[in-house]
């Protein structure tokens, strides 16, 4: 009885190898797909050699190519007609007798169901226990466009779209280099989702290649929806807030994290390219750097920083000073914000903690609202609602400015994820400080700085470079990003084949 309610709790999973079972023919490929409609099995009369059936999925397939590939052909070619026998005709169209690139010979219902799915049309002879597959597919696809969720400055606008072969069509076109190779999997047991694994050889560090392939290799999932559908598995979120895979949408972005010596990440049916590895100071560079003068963006990037470091304290050093170690603020100051907080009935910490709330929750509406009212919410909460709040002296004014502050700095990171995961440590920070001053602040600073530190992403520290030490030239863009002419070596880090980038 234990044994029968454990397996009533967990139960196996539902698909079995193979799924289908039989022989392949066009009656089981029929009880494959019952009671779908967009299911088409017609007959197709050959002179002289007797009656063939196709078998297609309506909408998956475009009808032109059918009739002008497959049907036309085989009501045309004389040589067909002489052939004498099934077998034969079936091996000349195998060799090339009909218009289509694709054409592929199937001996199990698995295949046949899944080629089915993905567009193609299969042919049935009489008395053979196969089929011929033709792709006839109608590729139908968003088009290419700019990236909606990176704004583009200077560079290029393909972004890319849901179709994998799209992307990696957009992808050769920036790398025409031979060496790129393309790697495919099938993740998802009803999703059957194409994921493409991306790498210059010669360049990325093959064990690098091989430990993500068998990441994928190991997933056992239904099927593969979203985003987290993938990164969840192949690093270990479960441990950090903070992103280790970055995505992009921006073709000459992910290209270019291909030259560096990184692995890509290709997914059907998601408008996003993922790099591997990927450290703190990847989600700190915005895609415009190296578009910029480099003291232009070595300034942005030392303002990104430093912005990233005011989110993250900002709040927290306000509620230790006034509520524990008031000695540090300057007289004026400190007699200004004690004759706005006079009519204040809460405490600094409750104000912050509730309005870095109020922020959130002002964000969260803002983003799942459509965007004309997303605005207005957002302008309403904003001006109105913190107006109205310190003018009625629930908050004071200048926990108002310090909240803003912290919010504005955390958009600047080029990452979302990034500053997601800046945002919850914020208040942590804030309720460590308002609990025991500054040393709870450090404290918190301190275990952040440990658990930054104990990340890698797919063997390469988080912290890289300034947890390792790889060497001066590895220090690419960190603080100072040197020009382009001066970076003559990959990052150490990535133990890439060939460092070597220019002469």
């Amino acid at each position: 009885m234990a044994r029968k309610s454990q397996g009533a709790g967990a139960a196996p999973h539902p698909r079995k190898i193979p799924r289908f079972d039989g022989p392949l023919t066009p009656e089981a490929l029929g009880e494959v797909f019952r009671d779908c409609v967009d299911f088409t099995r017609r007959p197709v009369a050959l002179e002289g050699l007797g009656e063939l059936t196709l078998c297609y999925l309506g909408g998956m397939v475009r009808m032109e190519r059918v009739s002008d590939y497959v049907l036309r052909p085989l009501a045309e070619d004389a040589q067909l007609r002489a052939c004498g026998s099934m077998a034969r005709a079936m091996a000349r169209m195998e060799e090339g007798a009909l218009y289509n690139l694709g054409v592929a010979r199937r001996d199990t219902l698995d295949q046949a169901a899944a080629d089915l799915v993905a567009g193609w049309c299969l042919l049935f002879f009489p008395g053979e226990r196969a089929a011929l597959s033709f792709f006839t597919g109608t590729e139908e696809k968003r088009s290419v466009s700019a990236p909606a969720g990176e704004t583009v400055l200077k560079g290029a606008r393909d972004g890319f779209v849901e179709s994998v072969r799209t992307n990696t069509s957009i992808v050769r076109r920036h790398l025409k280099a031979p060496e790129l190779r393309i790697k495919e999997q099938t993740v998802g047991r009803q999703s059957l989702t194409l994921v493409d694994v991306l790498y210059l050889e010669g360049v990325t560090d093959p064990g690098l290649v091989e430990q993500l392939w068998d990441k994928l290799a190991d997933m056992d999932v239904d099927g593969v929806f979203s985003t987290g559908g993938i990164e969840e598995y192949i690093v270990p979120a479960h441990r950090t807030p903070f992103p280790l895979v970055q995505y992009t949408e921006r073709s000459d972005r992910f290209c270019a994290g291909l030259c560096e010596g990184r692995v890509g990440l290709l997914i059907d049916g998601i408008p996003l390219g993922y790099l591997t590895p990927a450290v703190l100071g990847n989600f700190l560079q915005a895609p415009q750097d190296k578009s910029n003068s480099w003291l232009l963006a070595t300034a942005l990037t030392l303002l990104r920083y430093g912005c990233m470091l005011l989110t993250l304290f900002l709040p927290a050093l306000y509620v230790a000073m006034v509520t524990f170690h008031q000695e540090m603020i300057p007289t004026r100051l400190a007699l200004s914000i004690i004759a706005a907080k006079q009519d204040v009935p809460f405490r600094s910490a409750f104000e912050v903690i509730v309005l870095l709330l109020a922020f959130e929750i002002l964000q969260e509406a803002g983003l799942r609202l459509p965007q004309s009212i997303g605005q207005t919410v957002s302008i309403i909460g904003g001006l109105v609602v913190g107006s109205a709040a310190v003018e009625a002296k629930i908050i004071s004014p200048a926990v108002l400015i310090v909240v803003a502050i912290a919010g504005i700095a955390g958009y600047t990171m080029p990452s979302q994820e990034l500053a997601g995961a800046l945002r919850l440590w914020r208040f942590l920070l804030a309720v460590l400080a308002s609990a025991a001053g500054l040393f709870g602040a450090v404290m918190g600073a301190a275990a952040l700085v440990v658990h930054l530190a104990g990340l890698e992403s797919f063997g390469v520290p988080y912290l890289t470079p300034f947890a390792v030490s790889a060497g001066a030239q590895a220090r690419e863009h960190v603080f100072l990003r040197r020009p382009l002419p001066q970076i003559k070596q990959r990052p150490a880090a990535l133990r890439p084949r060939n460092r070597r980038k220019q002469r």
